[in-house]
């Protein structure tokens, strides 16, 4: 019979999973190989989504982990969006994942006006514009392509889907930000160097195997939708690591996470990763945070009743304030004013006051400006 897990313990065992609670990642490739890759589509936000895995670190050191380090690289990968992942992964990552999705934005690219011969003949050209280890916009980039003669439509998407074909064929990634974190794109092969090549079989058993470490307990379901695998894809990974799982039960249906992960003694109800001296578990995520993207639904952790305050629709996933796992509240910086404003759903007990506080110091410390709270009546 398999372990019943209570939606408490549930929620702390996938805490402990993606580094948010228990003992920190050491720097940001740790932090990012641990998570399974982090969204990356705002560069301010995957940032936050590094701080709040880590201790000590700086957002200078994030940056610097991309551009001097290259441990981690931002690329197309899960779902076909940007993600930040682990340098050492980037290879495997964009031969399994980068045929997928290009071939899903086929029909796109036909509606704006990037046919196939157009494509291909963009990849020749980019690799030679950016050979010789440049760094350019995607302004740049476009523009070097059209004196190439390979014209791109300057106005609307066209040049963000010739890029995003570019990075899902294996050819480009981003590179440094210049200071005003504008981003580049650099040579992949250049930027990381070579990898040894994976089979499509043992990449799709890796793939589940990283995503269960990161983001266990879940079912194929959660996989696929956090992979964008098709069913097939999914159903040959997670059969072939099939020996590796353990089973879990909880009141949603049965769950499955890699054999060995530690489960809390739930009678005894062992505060897993709890902050020295007790309190509760208090973490202020950036936007798009993959704790919130890593599975098929939400409820668990964000209450249906104020699932639109955290994303009313549109794509765009609110900075989000968890205490012990659940979804509390919304956030935003006052740059200006170094004000991080908060909207709790309801009122914040004093021990979560206590505990969110310091996350408003940490955040100053991390961003290296002061910071002070401000809750907004409930």
């Amino acid at each position: 019979m398999s372990t019943v897990l209570t939606d408490h313990h549930l929620r702390v065992m996938r805490l402990r999973a993606q580094m948010l609670t228990g003992p920190p990642a050491e720097d940001a490739g740790r932090a990012v190989l641990g998570a399974a890759g982090l969204q990356a589509q705002d560069v301010r936000a995957v940032r936050l989504a590094v701080r709040a895995r880590t201790a000590g670190l700086t957002a200078g050191d994030v940056r610097g982990a991309v551009a001097r380090e290259r441990s981690v690289v931002c690329t197309w990968a899960m779902r076909g969006t940007l993600h930040m992942v682990a340098a050492a992964d980037v290879g495997w990552l964009v031969d399994l994942l980068g045929p997928v999705y290009s071939a899903r934005g086929r029909r796109r690219r036909l509606e704006l006006g990037i046919d196939d011969c157009t494509a291909e003949r963009g990849l020749a050209a980019i690799r030679d514009v950016l050979a010789g280890g440049r760094a350019l916009s995607r302004a740049e980039l476009v523009a070097e392509l059209a004196a190439e003669g390979v014209p791109i439509e300057t106005e609307g998407q066209a040049p963000a889907h010739m890029v995003a074909f570019a990075a899902m064929r294996g050819v480009i990634c981003r590179g440094p930000e210049r200071e005003d974190e504008e981003p580049t794109y650099v040579l992949l092969r250049d930027w990381v160097g070579p990898w040894e090549p994976r089979s499509p079989e043992s990449a799709q058993a890796e793939l589940v195997r990283r995503y269960l470490a990161a983001y266990g307990p879940a079912t194929p379901a959660d996989f696929r939708a956090w992979s964008g695998l098709p069913a097939r894809a999914v159903r040959q990974g997670w059969d072939s690591v099939s020996g590796e799982l353990a089973e879990v039960a909880t009141s949603a249906g049965a769950a499955w996470m890699l054999g060995g992960t530690r489960i809390p003694d739930q009678a005894d109800g062992e505060p897993v990763g709890e902050p020295v001296g007790g309190g509760p578990r208090v973490r202020l995520l950036g936007a798009y945070d993959t704790y919130l993207l890593g599975h098929r639904g939400r409820d668990l952790v964000l209450p249906p009743g104020y699932a639109r305050r955290i994303q009313a629709g549109g794509g765009v996933v609110h900075p989000v304030l968890l205490v012990d796992g659940e979804v509390v509240a919304k956030w935003r910086r006052e740059r200006r004013a170094g004000a991080v404003a908060v909207e709790p759903f309801t009122r914040l007990a004093p021990a979560v006051l206590t505990e969110l506080e310091k996350e408003v110091a940490d955040l100053g410390r991390f961003l290296e400006m002061s910071t002070n709270l401000q809750v907004a009546d409930s």
